[in-house]
């Protein structure tokens, strides 16, 4: 689990390797992360966008923009919570991730929240002893 807190948002996010979704001898190797935004602080927010930068083992890497998160632009009041699954493949058996969400309070304020870096590990990823 991995967590960040900007500006009273708290962002979690937990992955998990999925291998019945996963194909190491074609290149293929398949995340699912599940993220939970809290909002702990006086004013509301909505999520209108998202940033990824997914970077692979090879040091390859993405840049993702859309509105929203899974097609919705959720609105969190004080207090209030939102979570919701999405999933990435990669080519290579580990990976990074990492973003923003921006927001908007109810004053106006646009303002963005970090998404902690987090690790995409398979069990397929080479260990090596230093």
């Amino acid at each position: 689990m991995y967590s960040a807190t900007t500006r009273s948002i708290a962002v979690t996010v937990t992955p998990t390797y999925l291998e019945d979704q996963s194909s190491p001898a074609e290149g293929r190797y398949v995340w699912a992360y599940q993220v939970r935004l809290e909002n702990k602080g006086d004013l509301t927010v909505q999520l209108r966008s998202r940033y990824w930068k997914i970077t692979d083992a090879l040091g390859r890497v993405q840049e993702v923009r859309g509105p929203g998160v899974v097609g919705e632009q959720p609105v969190l009041e004080p207090g209030g919570e939102y979570e919701y699954t999405s999933g990435c493949p990669l080519t290579t058996p580990s990976g990074i991730m990492e973003g923003s969400y921006q927001m908007v309070d109810d004053l106006g304020d646009r303002f963005d929240v970090q998404i902690p870096a987090f690790s995409l590990d398979s069990p397929h990823q080479a260990r090596s002893l230093n």
